[in-house]
């Protein structure tokens, strides 16, 4: 059967915020921005969209490793590349997120996040991983949405809740909470609790086991096991970005009166 993806010696180049590397079939995705921490930017956000495709596509892939670069997974975000002002710049940013998180989604193989230290940016990204393992160094908060005066859409009103439990994960969008590693690991949101030194081992040794099992068993435990998150993606995803919109418009008139 001829395959209609990109083959990896092709899409493993094609994004600046995105390295990848695969051994054994073992996939190896680091963010980062010029070699250091990931900054989110609108290059990011699209760039990971269309990579998260790219490797769902792509059946020669056993298992997923998703990192970071530097001492942060993503602590630091370039507002100024973002187009927030009107329905037709929002229609662009609604378009792209839902494609982050349903791409993210659609690969049909496990994913083990290795959070390689704090994440105020997206922090749904790694905790949507079949296995989250941490750095101690690590700690999660959704700083850009409701901190910021703007409804906490992008998936983020989905994850949480789902992942905290209804009260914690309110409690979490609501009030800029930062949980640190231990708490995360406490909460259920992480799996286990490293040392910055261990970390990427430890997920390598994870990957190891999981690609040693049979092609279908991978693929469609992945499948199983995501089920409910899609069903909860597709039924409430474009909603959360829709109101994020509306407010976030309003913010910014508000600012220029």
């Amino acid at each position: 059967m001829t395959r209609l993806s990109a083959p990896f010696t092709e899409y493993s180049q094609r994004y600046d915020n995105v390295e990848l590397t695969r051994a054994e079939g073992i996939l190896q995705v680091t963010v980062h921005t010029g070699g250091g921490s990931l900054v989110w930017t609108s290059t990011a956000h699209d760039e990971l969209a269309y990579c998260f495709g790219d490797i769902a596509c792509d059946r020669d892939n056993k298992v997923v490793i998703l990192t970071g670069k530097g001492e942060s997974f993503c602590n630091e975000i370039d507002f100024s590349t973002f187009n927030l002002s009107t329905p037709h710049d929002w229609d662009e940013i609604i378009f792209e997120g839902q494609r982050l998180l349903t791409n993210l989604l659609s690969i049909e193989v496990p994913v083990i996040a290795a959070v390689n230290g704090p994440v105020t940016n997206h922090p749904e990204i790694p905790v949507m991983c079949d296995i989250v393992l941490a750095a101690e160094t690590a700690t999660f908060q959704d700083g850009p949405h409701f901190p910021s005066g703007i409804v906490p859409g992008d998936g983020a009103h989905v994850v949480w809740p789902h992942v905290l439990g209804s009260n914690r994960g309110r409690y979490f969008l609501l009030t800029g909470q930062e949980l640190d590693a231990k708490t995360a690991l406490e909460f259920g949101a992480v799996n286990e609790v490293l040392s910055g030194d261990a970390l990427l081992p430890r997920a390598r040794e994870l990957a190891q086991v999981i690609a040693a099992k049979p092609l279908l068993a991978r693929r469609y435990a992945r499948t199983v096991l995501t089920r409910e998150l899609k069903r909860l993606m597709q039924a409430d995803l474009g909603f959360g970005l829709a109101h994020e919109a509306l407010a976030a418009i309003d913010l910014g008139m508000a600012a220029e009166e």
